[in-house]
């Protein structure tokens, strides 16, 4: 029984060392990419329909309201594929596993700061406007250093 579990160690040790390594190196945090505000309004608007960003990068996005409605804003996927750092409110940061969507009664704005894992198409939206116009996608490519990486 011990040489059986000796040998299966062993063989996933040789797996996870042989494989790419698709690591970020340093400190993230200390050099983050900003993307454009969106900002929703009362035309029922976003301000940018499409982000392309790419994996293992670390990103700051500021969501701000102008109001005219309450907007509930939804990234499932996003949230599933991303490691979220934190949500920040009026300088009170939330940090947080998971995160649902984001609602806004009043006007306002959120910055949040993530890494996304995987490559992908994550849309966005304000649930019950999309039709309107309240939708747009995150098109996550995977990053120059990690496709390198993988050749």
């Amino acid at each position: 029984m011990k040489r059986i579990l000796w040998i299966v160690l062993c063989a996933a040790a040789l797996v996870l060392s042989s494989g790419p390594k698709l690591n970020a190196a340093g400190n993230l945090a200390s050099r983050p990419t900003d993307l454009d505000a969106l900002v929703m309004d009362a035309n029922l608007n976003f301000s940018v329909k499409e982000y392309k960003i790419e994996t293992g990068k670390y990103y700051r996005w500021k969501i701000e309201s102008k109001g005219g409605e309450e907007f509930q804003l939804f990234m499932p996927e996003l949230f599933r594929n991303a490691w979220v750092n934190e949500i920040v409110i009026n300088k009170i940061e939330i940090k947080t596993p998971y995160v649902y969507s984001l609602e806004f009664d009043e006007p306002g704005v959120v910055e949040m700061t993530f890494v996304p894992l995987r490559p992908g198409r994550y849309p966005y939206f304000v649930k019950g406007f999309e039709n309107k116009g309240m939708q747009g996608v995150f098109v996550v490519n995977r990053s120059e250093e990690h496709t390198s990486e993988l050749q």
